[in-house]
């Protein structure tokens, strides 16, 4: 078995040097990750002539790729925490348990939804908002998707176990690799190879296949102190219970944003589909903010976890500090620039007079309740990484399902167009405000009871 030191700083190095030290390299991974998405949508938007309806096509089946992608966060958002906190028992058993029970979810997953996905996709993707200019370049692209659906699912769902290891620069790699390689793929099939949106489909694939391979290669070698040993892969369902029980507020939190999709683009496609091609650049303009806030917090994730499963709560709560500060900022600053430049933002994505001016018209609508949205990623990430998993699982149903598909259901039937934009607004402002609420009462509880 490899050496544990690095899984023992996790309770001894400099609180700010070791929040860094693991949280660059899971944000840098987060960053060049949505380089998937953002790349595969500005070669997508910039084709000639179709550009964008192939657009819009893709944002569609967005929705369904989150939804199908959601699934690896029971393993990795409900499973790694729970293998970082039995290391800091010092319970390595388990852990092995944990990460073998979730490598077989895994492929049981990724069969089964690509499965049902198939059968199902054309009423499916009419139903998210496909219309009869669009549901040709949506099915292109999904079609294609789906033949990779296993190197997504072992790609997003086993990384968390190498950084809860202390390896966080392995874990930065595999993403590096597979993102690298996409954005040389993605012109050469779309434009030399003239495949269209099934040529961005293809270099996807074969980018989360490469980063599915250094995953597997790493934790099935002896460089891994937490390693995948074929005799835990068989099913226990105590350990698949308790990762299923806290790994369904990380599912219902990816999960819910395919329901937004379902119910946001449904909405706008009465309206016309220059509005779902809207959503979707504005939507990107949101993960550019999202996606390196959620890599902070995977960051960070793990020395909550080691240090709570340590029982050194002095440890946990100057973690707390440090993050909320950089994650509270970053947000604030990060959304206010895409609020005051909402062209720049729409040009990278579109050439297209009339989409530009859609966006900046609804940009600020849309994102002025994201300024302190870095209030719930911060609370929910603690709660996560604590074991919460009740308290997770309430305030990942509570800006999706209870907040924002209800007002965009609402406000479209009073203030038109502008009122699905606004929704999404509203639904942020309401849950930071409650989750933090919620956080700080709680919090001292949870460090008081695990004493």
């Amino acid at each position: 078995m490899a050496s544990t030191k690095y899984e023992e700083k996790l309770s001894t190095d400099n609180m700010i040097k070791l929040v860094f030290k693991m949280a660059i390299p899971s944000v840098a991974a987060q960053v060049v990750n949505l380089l998937y998405s953002i790349v595969d949508r500005i070669y997508i938007g910039h084709i000639p002539n179709i550009g964008t309806n192939a657009l819009a096509g893709v944002g569609v089946t967005n929705s369904i790729i989150i939804l199908i992608a959601a699934f690896a966060q029971i393993v990795g958002g409900g499973g790694g925490p729970l293998a970082t906190i039995a290391l800091g028992k010092g319970d390595r058993k388990r852990a092995e348990k944990i990460l073998g029970n979730g490598f077989f979810l895994l492929i049981f997953f990724a069969i089964s939804a690509s499965v049902v996905t198939y059968i199902f996709m054309n009423p499916i993707l009419m139903t998210v908002g496909a219309s009869s200019n669009t549901i040709t370049y949506a099915v292109d692209y999904l079609s294609t998707y789906l033949l990779g659906t296993i190197f997504v699912m072992m790609a997003m769902g086993l990384n968390t176990y190498i950084s809860a290891q202390g390896r966080p620069g392995i874990a930065m790699l595999s993403v590096i690799i597979g993102a690298v390689v996409n954005i040389i793929l993605d012109p050469i099939f779309i434009y030399v190879f003239e495949l269209g949106v099934k040529g961005a489909a293809i270099a996807t694939i074969i980018s989360q296949c490469l980063s599915a391979l250094w995953v597997l290669k790493f934790l099935f070698s002896q460089k891994a102190s937490l390693q995948i040993k074929m005799c835990y892969i068989k099913p226990d369902f105590r350990i698949i219970g308790s990762m299923v029980s806290l790994g369904i507020a990380p599912f219902i939190m990816a999960s819910t944003e395919s329901l937004i999709g379902f119910v946001m683009n449904g909405t706008l496609s009465k309206y016309g589909d220059i509005y779902v091609s809207a959503l979707t650049v504005m939507q990107s303009a949101m993960q550019i903010i999202s996606v390196p806030i959620g890599g902070f917090s995977q960051g960070f994730i793990p020395i909550v976890s080691y240090n709570y499963g340590h029982k050194n709560m002095d440890r946990v709560k100057q973690c707390f500090k440090i993050t909320a500060v950089v994650m509270v900022s970053f947000n604030f600053i990060g959304t206010l620039l895409i609020i005051i430049f909402p062209k720049v933002v729409a040009a990278i994505f579109t050439k297209d007079v009339l989409l530009i001016n859609k966006v900046s018209e609804m940009m600020m609508i849309f994102l002025a309740g994201m300024t302190i949205f870095g209030l719930q990623r911060e609370c929910q990430s603690m709660f996560l990484a604590l074991g919460q998993a009740k308290i997770s699982l309430f305030i990942a149903l509570l800006r999706k399902v209870f907040l924002l598909v209800p007002l965009v259901l609402i406000l479209s039937r009073f203030i038109g167009v502008k009122g699905v934009f606004a929704a999404e607004a509203v639904a942020d402002a309401t849950a930071a405000i409650l989750c933090t609420i919620i956080f700080r009462i709680k919090f001292p509880k949870i460090l008081k009871a695990n004493k």
